[in-house]
């Protein structure tokens, strides 16, 4: 994790910053409208050498429906339980939706590669409580 931050203000990151911390988790939660309504899921991604956020998801789920070329945030922090420091990072784009890695070969589950390209990257370090 990021040193702590002792200001009690949560301190804006530049986007190279941000790309870093992404760069160091795998689990984050993407947010997309179904019916006009939000909606957020937690899933593991990697991002790339162009700093696009890359999921996987199965070709004919729900996600995969709703994020097919439409704007999307994702969103990664981490904060530690016991003081509340950490940090959030936040990606808007458009998500692309192309065929994914080979399967196992079972029928049931093709996979589809999801890549959200970054058009506006923010974060945040979160401060600490005060003693």
């Amino acid at each position: 994790m990021e040193p702590a931050h002792t200001s009690t203000t949560n301190a804006p990151l530049d986007e190279r910053h941000c790309l870093r911390l992404l760069a160091g988790a795998s689990v984050g939660r993407v947010v997309y409208t179904v019916g006009a309504l939000p909606a957020v899921l937690p899933i593991r991604y990697r991002l790339g050498a162009d700093g696009s956020v890359l999921l996987h998801a199965t070709a004919h789920s729900e996600l995969v429906r709703a994020v097919s070329g439409a704007l999307v945030a994702f969103e990664a922090g981490r904060v530690d339980e016991a003081d509340g420091t950490g940090w959030s990072v936040t990606v808007l784009g458009r998500a692309d939706v192309s065929p994914g890695p080979a399967t196992d070969g079972t029928p049931l589950a093709p996979q589809v590669s999801i890549r959200i390209r970054p058009e506006l990257v923010t974060g945040r370090l979160l401060p600490g409580t005060p003693p």
